[in-house]
């Protein structure tokens, strides 16, 4: 059984103060979430303040991106050993952002999350088609090639540390979400590479979905058979929206 696994991904928003006021006013409202993985990815800024305002708590802290060099001269990059020293358990490589507005590649995501799993942290690996790519019926051959690309450095005795996320561009912060059954179809597609991918284990792997989930749509979500959990944008930069998604599973609904 697949434990499920929310994430907060808030990009470039909130300074320290209000990242740290956010966990204060958040850990209080989890105290009947249990059997989930919850995981907060602040702007590397705030990854300090963060990370011990959740200390004592069984919340994870993440990094939005990670560099796989161990360090040099690599002016503004943060290395995988400054993420373990800061107390991330988790980092994101290759969310649709960094690959569309700064041209990571699928082997720089291979290479990123190489170097996460080499000083223990899990690699939350995104990938999406475009709306273009939706449209022309490319969505399978484009998700396809970044999971064989994108986990090509994965070993098999160490994927079922990975998380998947498959976030659909045309979805992200625009208001529009897959339906559950179109998140579903792509999922299962994923579940079948990942299987082909590393064997048995390949099942166990969990995929997020991320694409505009709110209180509102993460329960029917969730209820797909190999949607694992959601990386969640815009409607966890609120305490009480966050929580609301982490607490899906509640009798009555969100």
């Amino acid at each position: 059984m697949r434990r499920p696994i929310l994430a907060a991904n808030w990009k470039m928003q909130k300074v320290t103060g209000e990242a740290e006021s956010f966990v204060r006013a958040f850990l209080p409202l989890l105290k009947s979430a249990s059997g989930v993985d919850v995981v907060i990815a602040p702007p590397f800024t705030a990854l300090e303040r963060v990370g011990t305002a959740l200390r004592g708590s069984e919340i994870a802290l993440a990094a939005q991106n990670v560099n796989a060099e161990e360090g040099g001269a690599f002016t503004g990059e943060i290395a995988p050993g400054m993420l373990v020293d800061l107390g991330c358990g988790y980092a994101i490589v290759g969310h649709s952002e960094r690959r569309t507005l700064y041209g990571e590649t699928n082997q720089g995501v291979a290479a990123k999350a190489a170097a996460l799993l080499a000083h223990q942290i899990r690699p939350i690996v995104c990938v999406g088609e475009s709306l273009e790519e939706r449209e022309s019926e490319r969505t399978f051959a484009v998700i396809s090639s970044q999971i064989e690309e994108s986990l090509s450095e994965v070993p098999r005795d160490r994927s079922a540390e990975i998380v998947v996320a498959y976030e659909p561009i045309w979805a992200i912060g625009t208001g529009r979400t897959a339906t559950p059954e179109m998140a579903q179809e792509v999922h299962a597609m994923i579940r079948e590479q990942l299987r082909q991918r590393f064997g048995e284990a390949g099942g166990e792997i969990r995929i997020q979905y991320g694409g505009s989930v709110k209180p509102e749509n993460v329960r029917d979500l969730m209820a797909q058979t190999d949607i694992d959990g959601a990386l969640v944008g815009g409607a966890s930069l609120e305490p009480e929206s966050f929580a609301k998604i982490v607490r899906f599973d509640e009798q009555g609904g969100p």
